[in-house]
């Protein structure tokens, strides 16, 4: 241990539990994991980030089970876009707001909105463990995204006036963050420069990650759990590829039990005694011979087996095994919406406890205050203009009909407010009542009919 390590208490106390408690970081059979303790989240998630980052990456990348299933969680996150809905009082001044805000150019590359960006958002928060936007000023704020790596893991350190640094956070001495440390090198670099890290204020940082406990710094790949058994499950797939080639070839084996080289006797055209087997052949085996066929049977144990370790593995990552195989041969109405209600579940929790407080909120109140601070946006109560309510898009139904009849119901006995039943679609109440006024006076106005319904005049 040298010398700096030694003084330096935060990497002391991180390197005992190196990367023992994450499988997916481990070395070594996982079946020596039993007995291990799990120690501080704060340790325990710096220790094993990066090689679980890479692990997951590759896993994303190469495996098409991995990539189908992330794919879902992010289409069931953010869809086509979740939409913000100023709560500001004035209706008209929230109109405003939410159109301005739509229309903006927050993207610093230019190569999509912010829908994309908060897709992007979701993928690296989940592949990666954490997210990473940075604000740059030109006349407005635009956001630019960082890989996970960006953020200096190797500086730790004390500061002089109480604070400290931790993987490239910054924390007061009262454990607030207050600035972050970037690496200065391209994210097309190959390999890390010896350059003294960039520090960017906490204000001008988005950093988005799923918290596991107290005292946790970075984020952790939320593949973790699965990484080592999608490993296993590539290998025995592999195996069982070249298992069904062997079979498919029909392969034969002559045994010579006398050991007197009596296949070779029989069969002198055959070099060195090879037997081949051709269509319509009988062959007669000398004596003291005997034949065997390669039938390779665990083949038929191991499909068995490799479905139930993608039941695991949609398990591990909490979405329906149907969104990992893709396999609906066994599905029906009542399966499907028995998996997809709690996954969808999961993913509304995810949306409001962590992509929303953590990234929609931030961005909003940036944009809202540059148009404030810009003249553009002219508001008696900028706090107020600042909170929106965030509308995520509404999922696919299995029976849209039977959904529809639900809302119906639960509209007539009280049970919710039309508000609500419109914010579960998708849509802005607002604006959607204002498309319908706008029809009907255009269906008026060119006498046109579409309702399906019967009026008649009272007697």
């Amino acid at each position: 241990m040298s010398l700096l390590s030694r003084l330096n208490p935060f990497k002391r106390e991180a390197a005992p539990v190196a990367v023992r408690s994450f499988d997916a970081a481990a070395g070594g059979r996982r079946g020596a994991g039993f007995g291990r303790h799990f120690g501080s989240h704060g340790t325990e998630t710096l220790a094993a980030a990066v090689p679980t980052r890479a692990r997951a990456r590759h896993a994303y990348a190469n495996n098409g089970y991995i990539r189908n299933a992330v794919d879902a969680v992010v289409a069931e996150a953010v869809g086509a876009g979740i939409e913000a809905n100023s709560t500001y009082p004035d209706k008209d001044v929230a109109a405003l707001i939410d159109k301005a805000f739509s229309d903006s150019d927050l993207d610093a590359e230019g190569r999509t909105d912010f829908r994309g960006m908060t897709a992007a958002a979701v993928l690296a928060e989940y592949v990666d463990g954490e997210a990473l936007f940075v604000a740059e000023h030109r006349g407005n704020t635009v956001w630019r995204q960082y890989p996970a790596e960006a953020l200096d893991e190797s500086d730790t350190r004390e500061l002089g006036d109480g604070g400290y640094v931790v993987a490239g956070v910054e924390f007061s001495a009262n454990g607030t963050r207050r600035a972050y440390h970037f690496r200065p090198q391209r994210p097309t670099d190959l390999f890390p420069t010896a350059q003294e890290s960039i520090r960017v204020p906490a204000e001008d940082v988005i950093h988005i990650f799923r918290q596991l406990g107290p005292g946790q710094v970075r984020g952790i790949s939320l593949l973790a759990p699965i990484l080592l058994t999608v490993n296993e499950l590539d290998q025995a797939l592999d195996a069982m590829l070249v298992g069904l080639k062997i079979s498919s070839m029909f392969a034969g084996f002559i045994t010579d039990t006398t050991n007197m080289g009596g296949a070779g006797e029989a069969f002198p055209e055959a070099d060195g005694g090879d037997i081949s087997l051709e269509p319509g052949v009988v062959r007669v085996l000398p004596g003291g011979t005997d034949i065997k066929f390669a039938a390779p049977e665990q083949a038929k144990e191991s499909i068995a087996f490799a479905k139930l370790t993608l039941g695991q593995i949609a398990a591990g990552l909490g979405v329906p095994q149907h969104l990992v195989d893709g396999d609906l041969s066994q599905a029906n109405y009542s399966s499907l919406r028995a998996g997809l209600l709690p996954f969808r579940a999961k993913v509304e929790q995810y949306v409001y406890h962590t992509l929303v407080p953590q990234f929609l909120n931030p961005v909003f109140r940036r944009f809202v205050t540059d148009e404030y601070v810009a003249g553009r946006l002219d508001v008696a109560d900028l706090t107020a203009a600042q909170k929106a309510e965030w509308l995520p898009p509404r999922p696919m139904q299995v029976d849209p009909q039977k959904d529809m009849e639900a809302a119906r119901a639960a509209l007539e006995i009280g049970l919710t407010s039309r508000r609500q039943a419109v914010a579960q679609l998708g849509w802005n109440v607002a604006e959607l009542d204002r498309e319908i006024a706008d029809d009907r006076a255009r269906e008026a106005e060119l006498g046109l009919t579409f309702s399906a319904k019967e009026t008649t005049d009272a007697p």
